[in-house]
């Protein structure tokens, strides 16, 4: 039952903490419900079942967590409804333990089933909906409705989205601190990173739940119904970019691999100078956007050698002269232009093998990523597999082209990420 599940998201710092206090939060309101027993049962039943089945239907969209629009829409409409067609609005508690149950509910089905689920998202995803409720609870009162006039229409409408937002800063905090102690970003940067993704995912999500919750407030159960083809389309458009993204990503491991089965890189070296060239990029603090291009070009760093006479022992590129070097980048980043997709990708390539002292030092266009790429297939070829050195001694020799070979920024990156244990 496990096989779907993120076990080293669980196991982190931050994981058992998210998961500790949203277990927590979760029995409580569930015990509190209990007690005092369920209003508004209809609502809450059909509520609970599109939370569920929009747990049932998540997926991955962005390669570090899944997403369930359809959950996370109801959910926050759940924890706003406040309208005559409810005689008692649920309160705090209520919504937390319908949000709980349900979310269990849709799990179960993939964990029996195998399907990946990231049992911490379904946790911060439940832990935001719970401050949306208190945020919306706190700016309303049991008998503020809609009723026709605009000050109430205001006000409503206000806390709304008050509670959308205070749900969404509260998973962008949860996330950066989750990618501070997982990847080692700075916390600005991952935290900007989070507010990115919630201004573009998170608040279309956000304003359908607050549409759907509006809507029933107003109609009743007639506006799950009504509101539910802007929920499947905001679904379908999730799972077209997550399959572009997919697509994206089979080619250019498609394209790298072409390198080792031609002899001209070891086994797994495009893999390796990826993984560490990732690393340093998330050390720096680079976007999202950045990273993915970052991970691409060090993947593809390798294309250009196809074009020429002899592939080099070992895959080891450091061998061959400056001139053939700089002529592989330029050809294996011809050859990513063509794609039509890939030119941000063909950019880095191409100045992957260019001296710091000529390049990226007298001209601050050469992005960054390059020099990344450069350093980290440095590291790999005195590193990888077969090489024998040690990371110790391929940091004094890196060192030694420091301003010259290398970007000083990039190579004291890599002095932090080798420090804190980084192996392949």
């Amino acid at each position: 039952m496990t096989d779907g599940l993120d076990l080293r998201r669980m196991g982190s710092g931050s994981g058992v903490v998210i998961i500790a206090a949203g277990a927590a939060l979760a029995l409580i309101a569930i015990v509190m419900t209990a007690r005092h027993g369920v209003t508004e049962w209809r609502y809450a039943l059909i509520f609970g079942i599109l939370i569920a089945v929009g747990e049932m239907v998540q997926f991955r969209v962005d390669r570090i967590r899944n997403r369930a629009p359809i959950a996370t829409s109801a959910a926050l409409a759940y924890a706003t409804l406040r309208g005559p067609s409810l005689a008692v609005p649920p309160d705090v508690a209520q919504i937390i333990a319908v949000t709980a149950v349900s979310t269990a509910a849709g799990i179960l089905p993939r964990a029996i089933s195998g399907l990946r689920w990231d049992v911490v998202v379904s946790f911060r995803r439940g832990i935001s909906v719970a401050c949306a409720a208190a945020v919306f609870a706190g700016l309303t009162t049991p008998d503020l409705v809609w009723t026709g006039r605009w000050q109430e229409a205001i006000w409503i409408a206000g806390a709304m989205l008050a509670a959308v937002l205070s749900a969404g800063v509260t998973d962008a905090l949860i996330g950066a601190g989750q990618a501070t102690e997982r990847y080692n970003r700075p916390f600005p940067a991952a935290l900007r990173d989070e507010l990115v993704v919630m201004t573009r995912i998170g608040l279309a999500m956000g304003i359908t739940g607050m549409l759907l919750a509006a809507a029933t407030s107003l109609i009743g159960l007639w506006g799950p119904p009504v509101v539910l083809v802007p929920l499947l389309l905001t679904q379908f458009a999730f799972r077209r970019f997550a399959s572009a993204q997919r697509t994206y990503r089979t080619t250019v491991r498609s394209m790298a691999r072409s390198t080792e089965i031609a002899g001209f890189s070891s086994p797994g070296q495009n893999a390796r100078t990826a993984t560490l060239a990732v690393a340093v990029g998330n050390d720096l603090g680079l976007t999202p956007a950045r990273m993915e291009a970052l991970e691409y070009a060090a993947l593809l760093s390798g294309v250009g050698q196809l074009a020429l006479a002899d592939p080099s022992p070992g895959g080891a590129s450091l061998l061959r002269t400056r001139e053939e070097r700089q002529r592989a980048a330029e050809i294996g980043a011809s050859v990513i232009e063509r794609s039509g997709v890939l030119d941000h990708v063909a950019e880095i390539v191409r100045h992957s093998n260019d001296p710091y002292r000529q390049g990226r030092a007298n001209n601050a266009d050469i992005p960054v990523e390059s020099g990344i790429v450069n350093v980290a297939l440095a590291y790999e070829q005195l590193v990888g597999e077969g090489s024998g050195q040690s990371p110790d001694k391929a940091m004094e020799s890196i060192g030694l082209g420091i301003g010259a070979e290398y970007d000083p920024v990039v190579v004291e990156s890599l002095r932090r990420v080798i420090g804190r244990g980084f192996r392949f």
